[in-house]
């Protein structure tokens, strides 16, 4: 863990929290601001829906804001209690300190994360970055997730070699002299031909300004990691993903879940999913979330 934290400045942090409370505000539902402790430091929790509804866990994407990730899953906020914790060390209003994605620590924070807010045996959602924190959870402390959600996940396979060099040159790039056609060069193995949202170009440009961003990825779990996580798991990847190609994922995902519902994939779909996947993304989680036993 290390302690310096991840905003470059006092004022850059509040700026990031402004982007935050403003991408809150447009999600346009009513919600709860919880503060829990772990072990690694305080933790802000978005709580929402309805209050007897059972409850959920999404976990946010790497980099960028759970209410970005919830913008993506709003429908299931009507059927479910959702919590959304900050991940530790990204952007967001939890401690700023960063934990190693090498080993089990966060798992470990989301299990902490879990006590507090009392809930047992969630069912868990994870985008991306957050998958590879699930996958973290279910190696350390298996018996605490009833059912696990991975979309576009991390965890499973690495960023190709050509993908990761590309991106490292137009962040050298950016850094030297930042324009906006440099940024969307950066993200292009995650949009491909799609259009970025003036939203999401706002809180990237943001944190590669004012965050010192994780360059890495949660290690991918081991088969012989998972051997005790007998939870259904359902894997979601996308087909046109420049970061985690779905083929592999699809493949891996068969290797090392002992329950594997389903590895599917979204016909069309980048690693950020645009607009007009997110109703098959909802669809197939709530149908996933109420089916299965």
């Amino acid at each position: 863990m290390s302690s310096a934290s991840i905003y470059r400045t006092p004022e850059g942090e509040a700026e990031i929290h402004a982007i935050y409370d403003r991408q809150l505000a447009r999600l346009n539902l009513p919600y709860e601001s919880r503060m829990v402790n772990t072990r690694f430091g305080a933790t802000h929790v978005l709580v929402l829906g309805p209050q007897a509804a059972p409850p959920v866990v999404i976990l946010q994407g790497g980099n960028t804001t759970s209410p970005l990730t919830l913008g993506w899953l709003k429908p299931l906020i009507g059927q479910f209690r959702v919590y959304a914790p900050d991940t530790i060390g990204h952007p967001g209003k939890s401690a700023t300190v960063r934990l190693s994605p090498r080993d089990n620590s966060y798992g470990q924070w989301l299990t902490d994360v879990l006590d507090a807010l009392g809930l047992e045996q969630p069912p868990l959602l994870g985008g991306s970055y957050g998958a590879g924190i699930l996958l973290r959870a279910a190696v350390v402390a298996p018996e605490r997730i009833s059912k696990a959600v991975l979309f576009i996940p991390s965890g499973l396979v690495s960023i190709p070699v050509g993908t990761m060099l590309q991106m490292l040159w137009w962040l050298g790039l950016y850094r030297l002299r930042p324009s906006p056609a440099r940024l969307k060069h950066l993200l292009s193995p995650m949009f491909r031909d799609e259009l970025i949202d003036d939203e999401v170009l706002e809180i990237t440009e943001a944190v590669f300004r004012l965050v010192r961003i994780e360059p890495e990825m949660p290690r991918n779990v081991r088969r012989e990691e998972l051997q005790n996580f007998k939870a259904p798991a359902l894997v979601i990847a996308a087909e046109r993903d420049g970061l985690f190609p779905a083929g592999a994922v699809v493949r891996r995902s068969r290797e090392v879940f002992p329950n594997l519902v389903a590895a599917e994939m979204i016909s069309g779909a980048t690693h950020y999913l645009s607009a007009r996947h997110h109703p098959y993304l909802n669809e197939r989680c709530m149908r996933f979330l109420k089916e299965t036993s």
